[in-house]
């Protein structure tokens, strides 16, 4: 790529699959007790979805845990594993969170192959997604970055050309925006 070429982070288009329906992104506030993932995870798997990130960790409450999962809305209706999932003891609360009514974020470490020569090229990808890079050795850089799961997926198919050697994702957390 010339160093003249722009690259605009609304021209790199992550796309999704052509089966995939509305994305679900479900917060779920449980107990902070043993077994309590497996038995969330277990729903979702024994009425046959994907979950295509999961992310869970502490709330506000040492007692109450948050778990986020996302999942593809197309393949099966996701109504029945909620009233399902409400009646799990240890579940309090479940919100299929609206896209427009949400934040949502998701980090990501790459490990990218950074001879020399290409070592620019990759340090102004990181500077045009914001990205940092939080390790450098001769051969490697590690870059992190935050932001949308397209940003993510934006982000990858650059470094990719250049050799990437490892990646690591958390899956996305999200909040509602406002007071709610």
């Amino acid at each position: 790529m010339a160093s003249t070429d722009m690259v605009r982070l609304e021209d790199l288009h992550a796309g999704r699959s052509p089966l995939s329906g509305r994305k679900h992104v479900l917060s779920i506030l449980v107990e902070n007790k043993p077994g309590v993932l497996a038995r969330v995870a277990g729903l979702f798997s024994r009425r046959g979805f994907n979950i295509d990130t999961l992310a869970v960790g502490p709330t506000e409450d040492p007692e109450v845990s948050r778990i986020t999962l996302t999942l593809d809305g197309a393949i099966h209706p996701i109504d029945q594993v909620t009233k399902q999932l409400h009646k799990l003891i240890n579940v309090l609360k479940i919100r299929d969170m609206e896209p427009d009514e949400t934040v949502a974020r998701e980090m990501a470490l790459f490990k990218v192959s950074a001879a020399v020569e290409n070592r620019a090229e990759i340090v102004q990808f990181a500077e045009i997604f914001r990205a940092k890079i939080v390790d450098v050795s001769r051969r490697a850089l590690i870059v992190e970055v935050t932001g949308s799961h397209d940003k993510i997926e934006a982000f990858e198919s650059m470094l990719r050309p250049h050799g990437l050697l490892e990646l690591v994702r958390t899956g996305e957390v999200a909040l509602a925006r406002g007071g709610d």
